[in-house]
């Protein structure tokens, strides 16, 4: 099945391509981003395989409808860069993946707040200048504090387990309440609670119309002062300009994210000679207690492999007119 991949980079090209061995799809490799301007570029192509910042919104569906696309492969768990309600008037199948190395977004998640929290990222700058000082470089025993988890799926849970073996208390907040978070001393909270005992807070919940800026200058007027915030889910979870304000008053003690509200111009390139026009982040990055990384959390070798390994599945299914197990439900 002929499939224009959009957005590969190296990583895809060799992954996707030693899933693809047995299946035979004929796959066509494209560096550039999915939009009205690159569409024409899948002509010819059944399906289309994309990633978080192609863009599949109705005009670039209708588009690809037109030149006889049939299926979308996301390579991604998250959905919204896709007008799924298009893509169902226009006839197009979308499949994601839902499932890989949970433990590979949640050990991350664990990554940012010890490297935040003890500066690792700052002392590692200063000792590669031979500067071996201390001062600035202190932080705090995560044994003994109390860390929110707001999402308590799979990611979640993981991180949960992890900060459990920290000696941390646990205390949640999720539509869905799971007696395996609470089989490990977490004890669920509304939102506001949480916030206002929480020594850490991560997120692990999808964006969604009720989620969108969960942490905005409400809540992180709410925060418990000095809070440390992560976030390895989606941007829109956290309202950025809020965090600014928040970390220059000194109500928001850290930041540690893996993505960005606005992060479609800027992530999985390279801009390092460049002007980068996004002032929000250029203040974000400015901060001594902020790390900022490029939607990374999900890049092992183990989740890469399994989300390689599904998409080529949808798509050998999806060619034999079988169920789609993957596919993307409507509204």
């Amino acid at each position: 099945m002929k499939t224009a991949v959009f957005s590969a980079r190296r990583y895809d090209k060799t992954m996707l391509a030693l899933a693809n061995q047995d299946a035979g799809h004929e796959l066509l490799f494209l560096e550039d981003r999915l939009d009205t301007s690159t569409a024409l570029l899948a002509q010819g192509c059944d399906a289309v395989c994309v990633f978080v910042n192609d863009n599949l919104d109705a005009g670039v569906l209708a588009l690809l409808a037109a030149q006889g696309t049939r299926l979308v492969a996301t390579r991604s768990t998250g959905v919204n860069h896709i007008d799924a309600d298009a893509a169902e008037r226009l006839g197009i199948a979308v499949v994601r993946v839902t499932d890989y190395s949970p433990h590979s977004v949640a050990e991350f998640a664990v990554g940012l707040l010890l490297a935040v929290n003890r500066k690792i990222a700052r002392a590692s700058v200063r000792t590669r200048d031979g500067n071996f000082e201390l001062d600035g470089l202190m932080g705090f025993d995560l044994h003994d504090k109390t860390v929110g988890v707001i999402g308590t799926g799979k990611i979640g849970l993981i991180f949960a387990r992890i900060m459990a073996g920290f000696g941390c208390t646990l205390v949640g907040h999720d539509p869905c309440p799971t007696p395996a978070f609470e089989a490990l001393g977490g004890a669920y909270l509304g939102v506001d609670a949480l916030l206002a005992c929480s020594d850490v807070v991560s997120l692990h919940c999808p964006l969604f119309e009720d989620t969108h800026h969960i942490v905005g200058a409400a809540a992180l007027a709410r925060l418990k002062r000095g809070c440390v915030l992560v976030n390895t889910s989606r941007g829109g979870l956290v309202d950025t300009e809020a965090a600014v304000q928040a970390l220059k008053s000194g109500q928001l003690g850290g930041l540690a994210i893996d993505v960005y509200e606005q992060e479609a111009p800027l992530f999985f390139q390279d801009l390092s000679s460049t002007v980068i026009l996004d002032d929000v982040i250029q203040r974000v990055v400015s901060f001594p207690n902020v790390i900022v990384t490029g939607h990374q959390a999900f890049f092992t070798h183990e989740a890469i492999g399994q989300i390689m390994r599904t998409t080529i599945e949808s798509i050998s299914a999806f060619e034999r007119g079988q169920a789609l197990v993957n596919r993307l439900p409507h509204a």
